[in-house]
């Protein structure tokens, strides 16, 4: 079981699928850290949330993010501008797998609008779950991009 921190956040359409997730990982034994927003109605920047989290895993180095807006791509895109972050949109738990196992991400983007909430705790557990790969090949590649 993964044993660090999860930072999670979301902006206001994501607050529903993100309390989901922070209870069930909460119950499963995870800890979770909320870095907001919790009121659907308060309109938030997607910037700004993936911020919260990028500044709190530079100073967290054994820990992930949990990032969701409407479509997902908002907080990779933004997330991804962060050199010691490497995000990533999954739809399904194979997909999180796959890019723990290959590419080390450390940030799981989520569509608030999209995921249904038990296939989110599938793609959360995966991402929490799955080493990464930690061939040569890959190392070269993940440093290449940092």
């Amino acid at each position: 079981m993964f044993n660090g921190n999860i930072y999670i956040a979301s902006d206001h359409r994501g607050v529903g699928l993100k309390l989901y997730l922070i209870e069930m990982l909460s119950a499963a034994g995870y800890e979770v850290k909320n870095l907001g927003t919790d009121n659907p109605k308060e309109e938030i920047d997607f910037p700004d949330i993936t911020k919260r989290v990028s500044d709190a895993m530079l100073s967290d180095t054994n820990s992930r993010g949990i990032l969701l807006c409407g479509t997902g791509a908002g907080v990779q895109i933004a997330a991804n501008r962060y050199r010691h972050i490497r995000a990533s949109r999954c739809e399904r738990p194979e997909q999180a797998r796959a890019d723990r196992h290959h590419n080390d991400i450390n940030v799981l983007a989520l569509a608030a609008d999209e995921t249904d909430p038990e296939i989110a705790m599938l793609c959360a557990s995966e991402f929490l779950e799955t080493p990464f790969d930690a061939v040569e090949r890959r190392i070269r590649r993940i440093k290449a991009i940092s």
